[in-house]
């Protein structure tokens, strides 16, 4: 039995052109309280392959049907785990080329000793991190041979710094990826959650993450 930790809504719709599915995803909850606490970030969207992932996870939580495989969106259990484990291989392959691996990640907490092991060699291999961690994090930075490339720094403000943001350089050049999300990288989130991370495709609003809010 899994904990529903993911933020989403879906909306079905018919039009004169037949029907329309439109998904809000979050980074936070449906709260009235929290809302008025908390920073967040959401994304409102139409479109098709999204709203194919929505309809499918929709159908796991309602026991309709079991489904591993989607389109956009990274789902677990397994499913972010292994998306964000095989973008950090990327970047490391984007480091040991030349091409400037570069990582950035705000999160609550990352206590997930297994990821903190691929940031580490992910380091070593020369890729530039980044960690904006509001809580615990299990990773040590600027440690000789092991964390030199890994900057960990908190944020204390006004409001609870709530979402969670996942940044991959993907050798530039308009490849980059940015994931949003409500899960943090630690073992419940990752292994024991119905967790999503959402991609941001649009390049205005990719920009308006990593230059107003990263």
């Amino acid at each position: 039995q899994l904990k529903t930790h993911c933020k989403i809504l879906l909306i079905v719709r018919r039009e004169s052109d037949g029907i329309r599915r439109y998904v809000h995803l979050s980074t936070g909850n449906y709260n009235v309280r929290t809302s008025r606490m908390y920073t967040d970030l959401c994304l409102f969207t139409c479109d098709p392959l999204i709203g194919d992932d929505a309809s499918a996870l929709f159908n796991v939580l309602t026991g309709y049907s079991i489904n591993n495989s989607y389109n956009k969106l990274l789902v677990s259990p397994n499913g972010i785990r292994q998306g964000l484990s095989e973008r950090i291989e990327r970047e490391i392959q984007h480091a040991q080329a030349g091409k400037g691996g570069y990582i950035c990640f705000k999160m609550n907490s990352l206590t997930d000793f297994a990821s903190a092991d691929l940031l580490y060699r992910a380091s070593q291999a020369g890729v530039k991190i980044d960690l904006i961690i509001r809580s615990s994090c299990c990773v040590v930075p600027k440690v000789e041979g092991l964390s030199e490339n890994i900057r960990v720094i908190s944020i204390v403000g006004r409001f609870l710094e709530h979402h969670r943001i996942y940044y991959f350089h993907n050798g530039g050049d308009g490849n980059e990826e940015v994931y949003l999300g409500s899960a943090d990288i630690m073992q419940r989130n990752l292994d024991r959650r119905v967790e999503t991370l959402f991609p941001i495709s649009d390049r205005q609003l990719k920009r308006y993450v990593v230059t107003n809010i990263l």
